[in-house]
């Protein structure tokens, strides 16, 4: 069974957690959610109640096919300082593994330098910090590059998965 990575925290965005962990699901991965200290959290909302299976401390690459981050601007203003988080994606990246990152989670993808020279999505207010990361912020439902898919906002779940699960060997 393929295994699927949400890399997570508190206050993120509900409907960018939730979508993407039925939708796993549903098309037979096992999902794992890390969060720090493997800590109870809400999304911001207070629709998401998230009990995680993992700490972010201890997580192995090789344990897992895809990687998810969803997004929530408070989470990921908490998020990108775990540096141990950082390094996970920076490794993850280097396996060429799909990483699918939605809204503010961009962040966490310039935090871990992973986005020089690629085309990338994320929440309409850090365009600038993408574009100032090396990267080219493009507005577009699923953007893909390489491994990487994004999108700026969770009204384009639908195709942002569906790329995820192509990029996955999913149709």
């Amino acid at each position: 069974m393929k295994k699927a990575l949400i890399l997570t925290g508190k206050q993120v965005q509900d409907h960018e957690f939730i979508y993407p962990y039925y939708r796993l699901q549903e098309a037979g991965f096992q999902v794992e959610i890390a969060v720090r200290n493997k800590e109870t959290v809400m999304g911001q909302l207070g629709a998401a109640k998230i009990v995680p299976t993992q700490d972010i401390s201890g997580l192995h690459v090789e344990d897992y096919d895809v990687l998810v981050i969803p997004g929530g601007a408070k989470c990921q203003e908490y998020l990108r300082q775990d540096q141990e988080a950082l390094d996970f994606i920076t490794k993850f990246n280097a396996t060429g593994k799909p990483i699918a990152s939605i809204c503010h989670g961009a962040q966490m993808l310039i935090s871990a330098k992973v986005v020089k020279g690629r085309r990338v999505s994320g929440y309409y207010s850090i365009k600038d910090d993408i574009n100032n990361a090396g990267a080219t912020y493009v507005d577009e439902p699923a953007v893909i590059d390489g491994n990487l898919v994004t999108t700026a906002h969770y009204k384009h779940l639908g195709p942002w998965m569906k790329a995820t699960l192509k990029l996955c060997g999913i149709q």
